[in-house]
């Protein structure tokens, strides 16, 4: 089975591909801002991730599947690829360039790091199962319905673009039975192996206002990623691609060229 994938721009002599990998809950189209700038002078390879989108469902949503699917992404486009990801995404395109570095020309990292969390995002699943949308005919009618359970407008927004409302009745378009399940791993940070590294080029741009990449998070990177350089961008949360859209795709752009 192989991911849902979007392609744009024009193919580039003497550059790969660029693969971007959106974060839990999203799909390929919401690091579309990143991927239209990319665009411009790139051939741009926009995934929707496993259990997302309109990508198959699978039990199994560890980082060993996620960057396997990305390799094989990759593989089917030339055998080599600048990889831009956010959150899980990002933690996705890390590993698949800790176990399959020779697929890797480049690495862009979006708010996360490799290391394990403490959070869960197990509230926003129960919420998006509580939610009652049968009588829901238009997005602000869902977003209604799913207010009683999300106060965060943004937070609901940003949920509401993986709901089918053409379905009857409304439907995810997500696996959120197998993300629950799988959400231990995806806060966690599978466990590398002993000299385990990727010597390529690697960006790792930090939300200003976000806790994401801390202190342990910047030295797992200097351990794994010895030519990682970790850039704050400043006024931003762990959406920071959305919060100042211009700004971090030209940061991205000027490092994959």
């Amino acid at each position: 089975m192989s991911l849902n994938t979007t392609v744009s721009g024009p193919e580039t002599p003497g550059l790969p591909p660029v693969i971007v990998a959106h974060g839990l809950f999203g799909q390929g189209r919401n690091l579309g801002v990143i991927a239209r700038a990319l665009a411009e002078t790139r051939r741009v390879i926009a995934c929707d991730m496993r259990n997302h989108g309109d990508s198959f469902w699978d039990d199994d949503h560890s980082y060993d599947a996620l960057a396997g699917d990305l390799a094989a992404v990759i593989a089917a486009n030339g055998g080599e690829a600048d990889v831009v990801g956010h959150s899980m995404g990002g933690k996705a395109s890390m590993w698949l360039a800790l176990t399959h570095p020779g697929l890797v020309r480049r690495l862009a990292v979006l708010d996360i790091a490799p290391v394990a969390y403490r959070h869960s995002q197990a509230e926003l699943i129960d919420a998006m199962e509580q939610a009652d949308f049968t009588a829901s005919k238009t997005r602000s009618q869902a977003d209604m319905a799913l207010s009683e359970f999300v106060e965060d407008h943004s937070v609901r927004a940003f949920l509401l673009q993986s709901l089918d409302l053409k379905a009857d009745p409304p439907r995810w378009r997500m696996n959120l039975a197998a993300l629950r399940d799988q959400m231990p791993g995806l806060t966690g940070w599978p466990a590398a192996d002993q000299g385990m590294r990727f010597d390529g080029p690697m960006l790792v741009l930090a939300g200003g206002d976000s806790d994401y990449v801390d202190d342990a998070g910047r030295a797992a990177i200097a351990a794994l990623f010895p030519k990682g350089t970790v850039e704050t961008v400043g006024g931003t949360g762990h959406w920071l691609h959305a919060e100042k859209p211009a700004e971090v795709s030209a940061r991205i752009a000027a490092f994959l060229e």
